[in-house]
């Protein structure tokens, strides 16, 4: 199966951009569907953006729409969220998870069974 590596956390201020990458090795990326989450303390985790295997379809979460684009280069086996406008509240641990195939369910929670260890998104007022 595939593992998965993200990067592109930091600090930013209110208002400004980040763009996180999700890189996957050991399988076949082109194959899965891949979904970002994020989990703030004390609160549940949070589907936000996800992609199918064939980058054909796409879900955002309310909250983020017309804000964030998910996007894939099966080339270098990398999915990208691009996050503008953050906002003091988006601040938490943002994780990417995947499955093989998956286009109708990559809004759903459970679909995703393989995980990355996640970066710190850090948006301060």
């Amino acid at each position: 199966q595939v593992e998965l590596v993200e990067t592109g956390g930091g600090l930013v201020q209110a208002g400004d951009s980040l763009r996180l990458s999700c890189v996957g090795s050991g399988d076949a990326f082109k194959d899965y569907a891949v979904g970002w989450f994020r989990q703030a303390p004390g609160k549940e985790r949070e589907l936000v953006a996800a992609i199918s295997w064939t980058g054909e379809r796409t879900y955002y979460a309310d909250s983020v729409k017309g804000r964030f684009t998910i996007s894939r280069d099966n080339a270098k086996n990398t999915v990208l969220v691009q996050m503008n406008g953050l906002k003091p509240e988006e601040t938490a641990i943002y994780t990417c998870a995947a499955n093989r195939r998956g286009t109708q369910t990559i809004h759903v929670v459970a679909f995703y069974t393989i995980w990355g260890q996640g970066t710190q998104v850090t948006v301060s007022s």
